[in-house]
């Protein structure tokens, strides 16, 4: 939907506004609801949030889900206040923030309003790239148990007791034997390509899920606590964050679109599907399991060849999923390359940032191979910002002047503070996690049901 022009005056190149279906030409409102799909149904951070959530899971879960709709729409309304304004057509994210800092009251912000773009940018490219990275660890985890538990795989799916094997390899070594499918994956610039990936990475996903559906069934919810220390809610926040992947991509998508004012049907139906996969898979897994949880609940499913191939399904739709989610920061780093080389050294110079950035995926796996603190971490860091401080911020920015209600103004407020709070304090949690020491034996071992 976009593409970049040179502005040597601001420092970065623009993303300038073109046709809505310049890259795509796919874009009716059909096809869409499979796009968020793709890109918010975001299955480790999901069955992650079962892992950790001993809070009262529904509730908490119907809390976060009506905040990601919310935000989704706070940009885009901000976005129809910029077309009416600046007769802008198409924007993205980041210039929403630009142009939201241009036409606000203060002479300071509408002066560095550049930098607002600037951080909305640099926010995507490690919310993405940390989505990638949690993608490398979910498929190197299923990896490693499909490998090394074949042996004791049985054609009987009800688990009898659990055995607790040491792996043959460590988890890195399948990292490395991931990378360089990936690197030749995210080579594929084609979106309507990519839209393909996607429809297969929906449907083994939703086929994974339908069968572990089955198994969890409807647990006696009874021995389970209702509540947790508060520092396990705040793992849970970020967790929770994370899910909310898909704000770097609702307006590329919108701009995508034959017809962009069906696109708020499109939301509510993409974003209602995923709220309900969402609630019942993180509260019925951890019904289910309990404490005994792992990071991704498909590591807790019965050691046979049924499940083992959900197993092998799920990571298929990531690995599909992971081009989908590299394309956001691809678009914004490549085109700043580009811009330094000449135009013989484009190709060359596109190929090695791709390489580059998922080299860069693969190492922050391998340096911190913890699939939920990741999670949480990543969700508290940058998701936070993305998904509550930001939007709240660019409508009192956007609509302050147009004599906004008290009711409203402090509604922005809260939900800015709510996500800086979590942003720090789900921040910090996060880090004193993953700095504990952890035992060798747990660290390298697999609980399975056999």
């Amino acid at each position: 939907p976009t593409c970049p022009v040179d502005s040597p005056q601001q420092g970065l190149p623009l993303l300038k506004e073109g046709p809505p279906r310049e890259k795509g030409q796919a874009g009716t409102w059909v096809q869409h609801p499979t796009g968020i799909l793709s890109r918010s149904l975001n299955i480790p951070s999901a069955q992650n949030l079962a892992s950790i959530s001993n809070v009262p899971t529904p509730l908490a879960r119907e809390y976060k889900s009506r905040k990601t709709r919310i935000t989704d729409l706070v940009i885009l309304l901000c976005i129809a206040g910029f077309f009416l304004r600046l007769q802008k057509t198409f924007v993205n994210y980041g210039e929403a923030m630009m142009y939201g800092l241009e036409t606000c009251p203060n002479a300071w912000l509408r002066t560095h309003s550049v930098w607002g773009r600037y951080t909305v940018s640099f926010l995507l490219i490690i919310t993405q790239l940390g989505f990638c990275s949690v993608y490398f660890m979910f498929m190197a985890d299923n990896l490693q148990q499909m490998v090394e538990e074949a042996h004791v795989t049985s054609n009987t799916c009800q688990p009898r007791k659990i055995l607790v094997l040491t792996p043959i390899l460590d988890i890195r070594f399948y990292m490395l034997i991931i990378l360089p499918f990936l690197v030749l994956l995210v080579f594929i610039q084609n979106l309507r390509v990519l839209s393909i990936f996607s429809t297969l990475a929906n449907i083994t996903t939703l086929g994974s899920m339908a069968l572990i559906f089955e198994y969890i069934g409807i647990p006696d919810p009874r021995n389970l606590p209702l509540m947790a220390s508060w520092k396990t809610f705040l793992l849970f926040f970020g967790t929770a964050i994370f899910t909310f992947e898909g704000v770097g991509i609702v307006l590329s998508l919108k701009n995508q679109m034959k017809h962009p004012q069906q696109f708020s049907f499109v939301l509510y139906l993409g974003m209602s599907l995923v709220i309900v996969l969402y609630i019942c898979l993180g509260t019925l897994g951890y019904m289910k399991f309990g404490s005994n949880t792992q990071a991704s609940i498909t590591l807790n499913l019965p050691n046979c060849w049924l499940y083992q191939s959900v197993k092998l399904m799920y990571s298929i739709g990531i690995f599909f999923t992971y081009a989908l989610q590299f394309h956001v920061p691809a678009e914004i780093i490549i085109p700043i390359v580009i811009s330094q080389v000449s135009e013989s050294w484009a190709l060359f110079a596109d190929l090695s940032v791709r390489t580059a950035l998922v080299c860069l995926t693969c190492v922050s796996a391998i340096l911190i191979p913890r699939l939920d603190l990741v999670i949480s971490l990543v969700g508290s860091v940058s998701s936070s910002a993305l998904a509550l401080i930001i939007p709240p911020l660019l409508e009192l920015i956007t609509f302050y002047p147009e004599d906004m209600s008290c009711v409203t103004i402090a509604k922005d407020i809260m939900i800015s503070m709510l996500g800086l709070l979590g942003c720090v304090f789900g921040t910090y949690q996060a880090l004193y996690e993953l700095i504990q020491p952890v035992s060798h034996s747990i660290a390298n071992s697999t609980g399975v049901y056999a």
